[in-house]
């Protein structure tokens, strides 16, 4: 008895949270991880020290791993192709064409709180609390598009839909 009684309490202290982690299995997560743990290179004396690089504060050092580069160095590739440089000449016109209305600065942290707040209205059931699940796929349900019934009506409108199936009454 003692033991459904202790049951019933956790439920419900558990049944308080109101945790909005978005399919997140680490948050939260207070331990080390392991597997990040990269020994550094090791340290090497350049012939001339005015070749260092001026210390910057969060920036890079000399000896911080680099296993991707390192990788695509071993593969005969150019490492310094990894580093992000904006904006490529490929993506420049997309760019270009997608903001030409103006952009939000600022957007993602505005939908992402957004998210946050739409998904601790929505109430959790007592066994997502329990399991520990999120209500991202509930929360989003009135949102989500039914393609197949989408696809039926504009093949019924007249337009050519060449990749999807026939029609099953035709």
């Amino acid at each position: 008895m003692r033991a459904i009684w202790a049951l019933i309490g956790a439920a419900a202290v558990a049944a308080c949270s109101n945790d909005p982690r978005l399919h997140n299995i680490t948050a939260g997560q207070d331990t080390p991880d392991e597997f990040a743990i990269v020994p550094t290179r090791p340290l090497l004396l350049p012939p001339d020290l005015n070749q260092l690089p001026q210390p910057t504060p969060g920036g890079t050092n000399l000896t911080d791993p680099n296993p991707k580069g390192d990788a695509v160095a071993a593969l005969g590739g150019d490492p310094q192709r990894l580093t992000p440089s904006g904006i490529g000449s490929a993506d420049g016109a997309l760019v270009n064409y997608t903001s030409r209305l103006g952009v939000t600065p600022g957007i993602r942290q505005q939908v992402a709180q957004e998210d946050v707040e739409l998904r601790a209205s929505r109430s959790r059931r007592l066994l997502e609390v329990w399991a520990k699940t999120d209500v991202y796929y509930r929360a989003y349900e009135p949102m989500t598009l039914d393609s197949w019934a989408e696809n039926e009506r504009w093949k019924r409108a007249g337009a050519r839909t060449p990749s999807a199936p026939p029609l099953l009454d035709e």
